[in-house]
């Protein structure tokens, strides 16, 4: 591996552009290829061998570019093959459960934390398992929340239905008094104004972005590969399906034009 080598970055659709953007910001010297597999999403209602499958593709894909270093940047991908993924790779692997986990621990004041995530992600309990690792005492509330990721996916973050089905997914979240809410998918910090708004301004929301990138970092300086301050990167995006809704949707995102959105033509995806 160089340091002028890319970090790659795989998420099931458009939700893996909140960490990114995050690791622009903190690291904007790294070279950055996203894929987004968007013929295959969502992954959350998928079985653990199907995610399991698209997630070493969707790495072997990125493992292709050269990449020096994975992010996983889906939380349902990162609870079902982050494991098998580090047995399998010879670069550094960072995921998102732990870095929101980490963020989560910290801002909770009375051990109450509650955590919104796909149904396969719920149904692996990987959230309460960590959790409870920092804090023992912790009470966890989970909530699988299947229909976010269409909706995101659609870019309906206002419209009436998403209220409505936030109302409905935040109602025993609510009940339980949580004082901590961990989004626990990487779609979900954008609808985080409408989740604010429905949990009420005592409840502290994290999401894993901003502790990823810092994961990013950290990793970086531990196996020496940053790269030069002076690089000025360009970023490559790809995605399954769908490229010019991606690059349409993604931009506003990002915060900055994407260019161009690629389908890799090598890789064989099946639906």
């Amino acid at each position: 591996m160089s340091n002028s080598q890319a970090i790659g970055i795989f998420d099931s659709g458009i939700g893996g552009l909140t960490v990114m953007k995050q690791i622009m910001h903190k690291l904007p010297h790294e070279k950055l290829i996203y894929f987004g597999d968007s013929a295959r999403l969502p992954y959350g209602d998928k079985s653990a061998d199907t995610i399991l499958r698209y997630s070493i593709e969707n790495a072997i894909f990125l493992m292709e570019h050269q990449i020096k270093l994975l992010v996983i940047a889906c939380n349902t991908a990162s609870a079902y093959a982050v494991d098998k993924l580090k047995q399998i790779l010879k670069i550094p692997i960072v995921d998102v459960i732990q870095p929101g986990v980490e963020h989560a621990a910290k801002a909770s004041r009375h051990l109450r934390i509650g955590v919104l995530a796909t149904r396969a992600t719920t149904e692996s309990g990987i959230y309460p398992q960590q959790i409870k690792k920092k804090l023992p005492s912790c009470q966890v509330y989970s909530m699988p929340c299947p229909l976010l990721v269409p909706l995101i996916e659609e870019h309906l973050f206002d419209h009436p239905a998403t209220q409505l089905i936030i109302k409905d997914y935040l109602a025993p979240l609510k009940q339980s008094s949580i004082d901590t809410l961990l989004l626990g998918c990487t779609h979900y910090p954008l609808l985080r104004p409408l989740i604010q708004k429905e949990i009420g301004p005592h409840v502290c929301i994290v999401d894993s972005a901003s502790t990823c990138a810092e994961h990013v970092s950290l990793t970086l300086d531990t196996y020496n590969l940053h790269a030069c301050p002076d690089e000025k990167p360009s970023h490559r995006f790809y995605v399954s399906d769908y490229p010019e809704k991606f690059r349409l949707h993604g931009s506003k995102f990002l915060g900055h034009p994407i260019d161009k959105v690629n389908i890799p033509l090598k890789m064989k995806f099946e639906i």
